[in-house]
């Protein structure tokens, strides 16, 4: 079993400062002694968040520089949730890099319904080199991670979304350069998105307001692990209930579902409390004058944001949904590009 863990910034760091000839990629990353996961935002330590971007930056700028690079690994995608942006980023990035890529189904039934989740890990790390799950429950993630000896990476839970906060604030990079000097804010429902988003901004030394509903607040341990995160960095985290007040003055403005996926039966409901919350021209005008407006979509239109900001030159959320394919391509890079060395060494275990 691998102990699930933020580490301090190994070999990623070392990559990112590698400019990439144009006849080849750059050398793979060395495997670490154990591999790593990709649970929650929390797993990458700031420096390696940093270094992730510059490596997506290359994987965009020059796509043809990585071809093959992951030529005979294998990723499986368990996905209990549908999906548009998600699969369809995962996997034309595994293909572009060379790999392979294997879907199952599970929205019919929940990943271990069948099987214990403890016999499915064991199973697929031997045939699989990363697994890709899009799950209710997080504690299926997490498990997961504790027992397959190959990397997982969260593709959604109901506590967090790392691989959109993670493309979300490329981005934000995309756009206005230093993170550390951004006001970044998010209205609405205290979710997964909420979470990572705050946990990212953390790690990034941003100024952060998030304005909620006190009734659907953020998880209060995802707030205290940003906040010890927010000691280390300097960044600045304002937790609000007046979504006015959270925007005023911002360079970013970002809002999701009222009723994520798993809530749809309390839209009706949500819809009434939430009302002030929406981001239309009288809200999203208090922000400043170059202000982004962000989303991780699917929108619902004329719910959280009307067609006149969604629409309008402000509006991001396509390059989000872009970047989605090259930050996820590079976490793959990251995880599987030290080649065979990990069977190696979970051999050395079984033998230990």
């Amino acid at each position: 079993m691998k102990t699930q863990m933020r580490t301090e910034p190994m070999a990623l760091m070392d990559l990112a400062k590698v400019d990439v000839p144009k006849t080849q990629p750059p050398n793979l990353l060395p495997e670490p002694i154990a591999p790593r996961d990709l649970v929650s935002v929390h797993d990458l330590a700031p420096a390696e968040i940093l270094s992730l971007f510059n490596l997506t930056a290359m994987l965009k700028r020059r796509p043809a520089d990585f071809r093959g690079v992951l030529a005979g690994k294998q990723m499986v995608m368990f996905f209990e949730k549908p999906s548009l942006r998600t699969r369809l980023t995962f996997e034309a990035g595994m293909d572009s890099l060379g790999g392979s890529t294997f879907f199952v189904d599970q929205t019919r039934g929940r990943l271990d319904a069948r099987e214990s989740l403890y016999d499915i890990a064991h199973n697929l790390e031997r045939w699989i080199d990363v697994i890709v799950l899009r799950t209710f429950s997080h504690a299926t993630v997490e498990g997961m991670a504790t027992y397959a000896d190959v990397p997982v990476i969260n593709a959604l839970s109901e506590l967090e979304h790392p691989c959109q906060a993670l493309a979300d604030f490329f981005t934000l990079q995309e756009h206005f350069g230093d993170l550390s000097k951004i006001h970044f804010s998010y209205v609405g429902d205290g979710n997964n998105m909420a979470h990572s988003l705050l946990l990212a901004g953390a790690a990034m030394g941003s100024k952060v307001s998030i304005a909620t509903p006190e009734r659907y607040a953020l998880n209060p341990v995802i707030v205290t692990m940003a906040q010890a995160i927010a000691e280390e960095t300097g960044a600045t985290l304002r937790l609000l209930n007046d979504p006015r007040k959270a925007v005023t003055g911002t360079d970013a403005v970002y809002t999701d579902a009222w009723a994520s996926m798993g809530h749809e039966d309390e839209a009706e409901e949500r819809a009434k409390v939430f009302a002030p919350y929406q981001v239309n021209a009288a809200l999203f005008n208090l922000a400043k004058p170059h202000a982004l407006f962000m989303h991780c979509l699917p929108a619902h239109r004329g719910s959280e944001v009307t067609d006149q900001i969604i629409d309008s030159p402000n509006s991001a959320v396509f390059d989000q949904a872009e970047n989605r394919l090259h930050i996820q391509k590079a976490i793959l890079v990251w995880l599987l590009g030290g080649g065979v060395g990990r069977f190696q060494a979970r051999s050395a275990r079984a033998h230990a």
